[in-house]
Order: structure tokens, then C-alpha cells, then sequence
């Protein structure tokens, strides 16, 4: 009998391990696969590695405006080595959370892991052994999966995941991408700088259907000026194999058109990762969108928490691991602030990037919520010329008292100047306090002023 199983060492996983240890808990962690989770080892790091690469060489390219003469108009690039680069940088974040790991009172057991009746875990190893553990409390942090479309041709040869496509050393001349989320945005920004024939097919009527319209319109007509091609409310019904490549169906403003491309990345969103978890025998609710839990992250089975991609409630790293503290809380018994869960920053690694916080324009407009909207655009900001960054605009939302409910960036470095007005948001902060702040000149955060006032 130890104080608390988890089950998934990934970012919620092994990060509300930890502090439960330092909390004076036994815990024992179980991982079918490599610790570190979707996030380390398929999604957040590896992208951001290979978008590094992308930054890096789009650079090189345009050096010569910046008065750097390299003799040469354009430079070349190795996605071998690229991805390469990225494998040691994850191999060095995954020994990291090993090390983590071996904290004091926890147990680090890699095998599959699943719900008996009687409220236990049964872990199956990877060398067929068969092990039965006992907790006061079970959290379950298994994470997501990737979804396919039900059409022909779905698995095909030339389809894969965005975690497949993390390991292709062979530059595909076109890439056909299926999905205009997070995923399909940041894997066509990249291959784009890499020189790729980008197509993005879009179900809804615009890309990033969960972003202010306003951000996602410029970001798609952005990415179009590099050379992405996109088509939005489109419905793909089909993905065909040829004797080179395959060709993606799909049917625009009543015609059907065709896409062809050597490689399909199938990107049209993620699963929480149920399967095998033994649920039902345990008495734990879940649906399609995920396992059900209150407000603290419990589940219907008593003394069982469900954190991150599994609940279905915000599909992002840091919120697994913020929801896997307010469970540690409840467990512990604990009365301590905790974070608000309703305002979780989120980024979008494309060209430009895009990151939010909050509330956006277009929703409070369909709640039919008074709000004020203040604007500030790059190109109106010293350092952003300099940089020769000049593209983009920050939107701060705020109530009519003028309370901050939101704020969405479009830009360079939009993913580290969002957390000014998180930071803010979370203290219950208001424009009159943005703007009596005294920002540094000349910095992208004065865009965030600008826009306050």
C-alpha cells in the first residue's frame, strides 16, 4: 500500500509526483511508455526544436537586409540534421525528468497500467510481468492520442502523425496537411521555411477555429504571403495513393478538388487516451470528450483523479500540471490558493506566433458580455521595426469596469509577452494598472501598454 499512484509521467504526471514527494507522500508513478509524455517526447519540445530550425534558416535567407553579406543568396538545409538536433535535446529533457524521478518516496514503474474492480492497478510489464498495486488515491494522467478521420484512405501509405512526421529525415517537396489546429498551423509554418509545397485543408471557416477570428484571419493571410496555400470549409473525404504521393479529396463551396502531396499529415485533433485504462470496471464516468471530474479533478470512483488531456478540459502541458496540484490539494487535504484554471495562457508556434489568455472579442460578443477592446500593431513599435518584425498586433479585452478579461497577440515573441496580462488576470488586474506601469523602451512590451491605453 503506498499514499498515491499516478498513472502517466507526463508533464501533469511527473511533476505532481514530485510534489507530492516533497509533500512527504509515497508515490509510485506508472509510464507505458518514455517519461517525459506527448509533450516531451511527440508534441511541445520536438516542434518548438524543429520551429527553432525554421527560425534559424529564415534568417540566414534574409541576412543580407540586415547587412550581413554571405555570398551566397540562399543557404542550405539538412532536416536530418535538424532532426537530429532535436533528438539529443529530448533525450537530454527526458534524462532530466528521470532524474526527477528518482526523488525521494517516489517509484518510477514503466509498464502498462490499468483499473481492477476492487479499486487497484494492475501493471503489466514490458517483460510480461504481472504486478498488482494498492493507493489511498489513484490519479490518472494518461494523456491523448492522435484522432483520424472515418474516410477511405485515412491510414494510407503516404498519412502520418505529427508524431511520424517528427522523424522524417527526408524532405517532402509537398505537404498536404489535414487540420488547420495548433498541430497543422505549427507543422506548416515549419515546413514551409523549409521549403515545402504547403496545403492546409480546413474543415471550419477559418484556421484556429478556438482563436479570435480577427488573429487567425491575419495569421492565415500572413502564412499565405509565404507561400501556404490553404483551403477553409472544406471537407476532406478522401485520401487517395498514386503511383508518387497521394492526392487528398475534399469538397469546397460544393466541388470536389484534389490536393496531391508526398506526404499527409493527419492533424485534425487529439483523443484523451481511455482505451485499456479499465474505466468501467472501476466505476469512473468518462464520454468521448473525456473522463468526468469535478472541480477539484475528481472522478465518480472515490479516492480517483483524472488531470490533463484525459479530462478533455484544457488540452495543453501546464494545465495538466496545474490541474494535477489542485488534485494534490484535495488529496492532501489542503487549503492553500490555488491557480485559476479558467485563465490558462496557450501559444501557437507558427510565423508570426499567436498566444492568448482569457476571454477573446468573439466570445463575449456571442454571450453578449459589454466589453472594450484596445489594439496596439507592431509596426507602430520601435523594437519590432528593428527587428524587422513588424507584423502583428496585440487586442486587450477588458470589461467596462475596466477589469482585464482577455488578450490575444499576434507577433514576434507573442508566446512570452502574453504572460504580462496573465500575471495581471490573475490578481483580478485592470487596464488603469497596465497603463500606470512603466514599460522599458524601447521593448515588444510596450505593445501591451500601447494597447492598454
Amino acid at each position: 500500500m503506498t499514499d498515491l499512484i499516478i498513472i502517466g509521467a507526463g508533464p501533469g504526471g511527473y511533476e505532481t509526483a514530485v510534489r507530492a514527494a516533497r509533500q512527504g507522500l509515497n508515490v509510485t508513478i506508472v509510464e507505458a511508455a518514455t517519461p517525459g509524455g506527448t509533450c516531451l517526447n511527440e508534441g511541445c519540445i520536438p516542434t518548438k526544436c524543429l520551429c527553432r530550425s525554421a527560425e534559424v534558416l529564415s534568417e540566414a535567407n534574409e541576412a543580407a537586409v540586415f547587412g550581413v553579406l554571405t555570398g551566397s543568396a540562399t543557404f542550405g538545409f539538412d532536416l536530418a540534421t535538424a532532426i537530429a538536433r532535436k533528438d539529443t535535446v529530448v533525450a537530454q529533457l527526458v534524462q532530466g525528468v528521470r532524474g526527477l524521478l528518482a526523488t525521494p518516496g517516489i517509484t518510477l514503474i514503466e509498464g502498462r497500467a490499468a483499473l481492477t474492480a476492487d479499486r487497484k492497478v494492475r501493471v503489466e510489464q514490458s517483460d510480461g510481468t504481472v504486478e498488482t498495486l494498492e493507493a489511498k488515491h489513484i490519479i490518472l494522467a494518461t494523456g491523448s492520442e492522435t484522432k483520424f478521420l472515418p474516410i477511405p484512405g485515412a491510414h494510407g501509405r503516404d498519412v502520418v502523425t505529427s508524431t511520424e512526421l517528427l522523424q522524417h529525415t527526408a524532405m517532402p517537396r509537398r505537404l498536404c496537411v489535414i487540420g488547420g489546429g495548433v498541430i497543422g498551423m505549427e507543422f506548416a509554418s515549419i515546413f514551409n521555411a523549409f521549403g515545402a509545397e504547403v496545403t492546409v485543408v480546413e474543415y471550419c471557416k477559418e484556421i484556429l477555429p478556438a482563436i479570435d477570428k480577427d488573429i487567425a484571419k491575419r495569421l492565415r493571410t500572413s502564412m499565405k504571403k509565404r507561400g501556404v496555400d490553404f483551403h477553409v470549409g472544406a471537407a476532406v473525404t478522401a485520401v487517395e495513393e498514386l503511383a508518387e504521393g497521394s492526392c487528398v479529396v475534399f469538397t469546397e463551396k460544393g466541388k470536389e478538388q484534389r490536393v496531391e502531396a508526398d506526404v499527409v499529415l493527419m492533424a485534425v485533433g487529439r483523443a484523451p487516451r481511455t482505451a485499456g485504462l479499465g474505466l468501467e470496471e472501476a466505476g469512473v464516468d468518462f464520454t468521448p470528450r473525456g473522463i468526468t471530474v469535478d472541480a477539484d479533478m475528481r472522478t465518480t470512483a472515490e479516492g480517483i483523479y483524472a488531470i490533463g488531456d484525459v479530462n478533455g478540459l484544457c488540452p495543453l502541458a501546464h494545465a495538466a500540471t496545474f490541474q494535477g496540484y489542485r488534485a494534490l490539494r484535495a488529496i492532501a487535504g489542503g487549503t492553500e490558493r490555488t491557480a485559476d484554471l479558467s485563465l490558462v495562457p496557450a501559444a501557437v508556434f507558427t510565423v508570426p506566433e499567436v498566444a492568448t489568455v482569457g476571454k477573446s472579442e468573439d466570445e463575449l460578443k456571442t454571450a453578449g458580455t459589454p466589453c472594450h477592446v484596445g489594439k496596439a500593431f507592431y509596426r507602430a513599435n520601435g523594437k519590432s521595426l528593428a527587428m524587422g518584425s513588424d507584423e502583428g498586433l496585440v487586442k486587450l479585452v477588458s470589461a467596462e469596469d475596466g477589469t482585464i478579461l482577455g488578450a490575444q497577440v499576434l507577433g514576434a515573441h507573442a508566446a512570452d509577452l502574453i504572460h504580462e496580462v496573465a500575471v495581471l488576470m490573475s490578481v483580478g488586474g485592470t487596464v488603469e494598472q497596465l497603463r500606470t506601469a512603466i514599460h522599458a523602451h524601447p521593448t515588444l512590451s510596450e505593445l501591451i501598454l500601447a494597447a492598454a491605453e
